[in-house]
């Protein structure tokens, strides 16, 4: 269950409880038959996750925490990291878990903290009152050398019980992990199964995984099967409480990312942010269902949508996950894959495996199919020269706002607006707050029009290599609608 559905259901238990009963408001009593809408208000509370960074001695991780301004949100909470750690047996937890690793100051300005090494443990996130509505973290992380060298980022995720992940491999060259983090009181169970490009992978040792109270589990995918597969959709389901899920794909030769989940299985999907500079574009996608997919696939760059030539369409078998390589797509310019049904709507998930560079200075990174911006979304650890914001009108034209934060050491808050033509996508020169120190967050607000996707590309470049990572925005969900009520004391004397 997600975080909407459960603050919808403690909003209405509350109003329940002032009058031991809430009431759906009627129709007023002028009799036009007019029901009034459902206020949105701010989430009150929200969990996020933060995977283990790095088994690499050489790992430097940088974690971002923003929250952006909210009206409604009262004046009190609190948003803070801390350790995943078991429960002892005493049933308390460890004393190192009783020190935030990470606090926010206030709404309106990240707070950054970092950490080196190999034993960075994974974090357990929660924001409440003023600080829970949009809340984000960033978890950043450059690697020097190694399996999966390069620069590996993540947006801290809610945690859920189910998640789709096409594009893990247990190809030979490369070593990728599910990670597993359960924030709650009680131990979770998770079935992890993996799809190849011929169907489901048998795997006995996926089934029925207890990850324990507040802790984080690793599951290596080659130890899940004997079979190696170059391309593979991962499903993680939860059999009982919930965790955060993330797969980090590490190659011995070109890098490695993390791999967010894809958007739920949808008929159209949208993976935003293709680099300009991209040298390699592979597309991996899954029908979870019974029924086949033909999937319509094109580019949506500055100028419009484009078919690319030999790969005009994609035909995913129910159950088997499809993979092509779509080469130097974009060509020198932005661009984002938008891919349609050819006749009938199947769902499907989809991501890319995207590489920049050449020959030995090749650096790999992943874009899962995403949601619409369909309120607000916002992305931390902004810099003023290495990160590209991509904005994407698959259908209409859109309008949208773009707000930089303050910087986590000092600036001003910034805003622009930009219009995003329809059918194209766009490396918009996003706003840079003034006077900035340190780094700042992009918050992404649709102001009118149609759908809007967007991405974040962070870059650092070392011994040559073009280090890069790139984040998708999805919508926050950070407000929820909670139905009018008033008292009936009628039902009191039923």
């Amino acid at each position: 269950m997600n975080r909407t559905t459960l603050s919808l259901i403690a909003g209405t238990t509350a109003l329940a409880a002032v009058t031991g009963f809430a009431a759906l408001s009627a129709p007023d009593a002028s009799g036009d038959g007019t029901v009034k809408t459902a206020a949105r208000l701010p989430v009150e509370r929200t969990s996020l996750l933060c995977p283990q960074p790095s088994t690499s001695d050489l790992a430097e991780t940088a974690y971002t925490s923003f929250t952006p301004v909210s009206e409604g949100t009262g004046d009190s909470g609190k948003a803070e990291l801390q350790v995943a750690t078991e429960e002892s047996a005493d049933g308390g937890a460890d004393d190192k878990a009783e020190k935030p690793v990470l606090e926010v100051k206030e709404p309106g300005k990240p707070a950054t903290g970092d950490t080196s090494g190999a034993e960075a443990p994974a974090l357990v996130g929660t924001a409440e009152g003023k600080f829970a509505s949009g809340w984000t973290v960033q978890e950043t992380t450059e690697v020097a050398a190694g399996t999966g060298r390069g620069l590996l980022g993540t947006n801290c995720t809610a945690p859920d019980t189910e998640f789709w992940f096409p594009g893990a491999s247990t190809a030979d060259a490369r070593t990728d992990y599910v990670h597993l983090t359960n924030p709650d009181d009680s131990a979770a169970v998770v079935d992890i199964e993996l799809y190849g490009k011929d169907g489901t992978l048998k795997s006995p040792l996926g089934e029925g995984i207890t990850v324990q109270p507040h802790s984080s589990d690793a599951i290596l995918l080659n130890t899940l099967t004997g079979d190696p597969q170059t391309d593979l959709t991962v499903h993680v389901t939860v059999r009982s409480g919930r965790v955060g899920a993330a797969v980090q794909a590490l190659d011995d030769k070109i890098g490695g990312d993390w791999l967010a989940a894809s958007t739920d299985p949808a008929g159209s999907l949208v993976l935003p942010g293709i680099p300009k500079d991209a040298t390699s574009v592979r597309l991996v996608a899954f029908v979870p269902g019974d029924t086949d997919a033909d999937l319509k696939v094109r580019l949506a760059a500055p100028s419009g949508l484009i078919t690319p030539a030999g790969n005009e369409t994609l035909h995913v078998k129910s159950g088997m996950t499809a993979a092509v390589d779509l080469g130097d797509l974009t060509r020198g310019e932005a661009g984002s894959l938008v891919l349609t049904p050819t006749s009938t709507s199947v769902p499907v998930v989809a991501a890319l495996r995207v590489v920049r560079g050449k020959g030995d200075k090749q650096e790999t990174a992943f874009i899962p199919a995403t949601s619409p911006v369909a309120a607000r979304a916002t992305v931390a650890d902004n810099t003023s020269k290495a990160s590209t914001l991509t904005l994407t009108a698959a259908g209409k034209a859109a309008e949208v706002k773009v707000t930089a934060s303050a910087g986590s050491e000092g600036g001003t808050a910034v805003t622009k607006t930009f219009t995003i033509k329809a059918g194209t996508t766009e490396n918009i020169e996003a706003p840079v707050p003034s006077g900035l120190k340190g780094t700042y967050a992009l918050t992404v607000e649709p102001v009118s029009g149609g759908s809007v996707y967007a991405s974040r590309m962070l870059t650092a470049t070392e011994n040559g290599v073009p280090g890069f990572t790139i984040q998708t925005l999805p919508d926050d969900r950070g407000t929820v609608a909670v139905p009018e009520a008033e008292q009936d004391l009628s039902v009191l004397q039923k």
